[in-house]
């Protein structure tokens, strides 16, 4: 017996509303995390951590897979998505502020912040500015007054390259505290924080630029003295006594935040998908564990906010970064 037109409109109906139902995005089989650097360095920490907490809340069928692509800042990594896995689904790329100093100062070369999916930020490391136990400075405003006397007054020892963000955190204090001729500014760079903060400790070199988690060796044996965090209110636990820079009147603030982007031209459902993981993942307990461990801070923004976050914050770096003769 054939149907009539109605139940066959009927039946039609109810098939498209099924088969909608059903095309909510799930990660099938491997899901993949690149890491911008060789093992060891953050953006690998980001990939395998995070990847071990999406395993243990079930966000993901089966293990994430870490692939290490190191080169070029970032860049490499960076090109490899937007080239070559647009519309990839179950491909996360870990980033950080890193990231978006490379992408303000042009590095990548032909490449823009629009060409990814932001997809949410799961902690940060706060940026500090200190000095050696000994030092006669005893808040940031008094060394940022040295400044404005003498722009090179002060040497700041650090483990990033020059224009990278252990040198920018510096002039972002600096600025925000109305010292003028940035670019005098003495700056040396370093392998990594440890040599620089040697450097501070040893009293060859006035103030230390760099990240609050790689400090804490020398915070707790009192060799070096934090002048400020470079965040919006003090941090939790056993850096509660650590002054901010906005607390003393100088309103910087320097987060390396963790996170993630993925790859353009992804549906709607997929990048809902993952925005919601993020947030899942940063309420966990599991996560909250992580984030003790490894010194990592309070941070969280998903999707939208995220983004607006991240052009807001390439805006400024590219604004700095042209202060201070960096970039064009």
């Amino acid at each position: 017996m054939s149907m009539s037109t109605p139940l066959k409109l009927f039946a039609v109906a109810a098939l498209t509303v099924t088969s909608s139902m059903t095309m909510a995005f799930e990660p099938r089989g491997k899901v993949e995390c690149i890491a911008p650097s060789d093992p060891g360095g953050g953006w690998d920490f980001t990939c395998r951590s995070v990847g071990n907490v999406m395993q243990e809340l079930d966000i993901v069928p089966r293990n994430v897979q870490t692939v290490n692509m190191a080169g070029a800042g970032g860049g490499v990594a960076y090109a490899h998505t937007v080239s070559k896995r647009a519309g990839e689904e179950q491909l996360l790329v870990a980033a950080s502020t890193a990231t978006t100093t490379r992408l303000a100062q042009g590095q990548f070369q032909g490449m823009d912040a629009d060409m990814v999916n932001w997809i949410g930020a799961l902690g940060a490391d706060y940026g500090v500015i200190a000095v050696s136990k000994d030092s006669d400075y005893q808040d940031l405003p008094s060394l940022m007054n040295a400044l404005k006397d003498d722009p090179r007054s002060v040497k700041f020892a650090g483990g990033s390259a020059k224009g990278g963000w252990d040198h920018l955190k510096v002039l972002i204090a600096a600025q925000a505290a109305g010292v003028e001729a940035l670019p005098r500014i003495p700056y040396l760079s370093y392998n990594n924080g440890g040599e620089a903060m040697t450097q501070v400790v040893g009293g060859h070199v006035d103030a230390f630029t760099g990240d609050i988690s790689e400090a804490q060796g020398f915070m707790e044996s009192g060799d070096l003295r934090v002048l400020a965090v470079l965040a919006e209110e003090r941090l939790p636990g056993k850096y509660s006594d650590l002054p901010t820079a906005r607390e003393q009147g100088i309103d910087a603030l320097g987060p390396n935040w963790r996170g993630f982007y993925m790859p353009a031209d992804i549906s709607d459902e997929a990048k809902q998908y993952w925005t919601d993981a993020m947030d899942t993942i940063y309420e966990s307990e599991e996560w909250k564990s992580v984030m003790e461990q490894n010194g990592l801070m309070p941070f969280h923004m998903s999707a939208g906010q995220f983004e607006n976050f991240v052009k807001s914050q390439i805006r400024s770096i590219e604004d700095l970064s042209k202060d201070i003769g960096l970039i064009q």
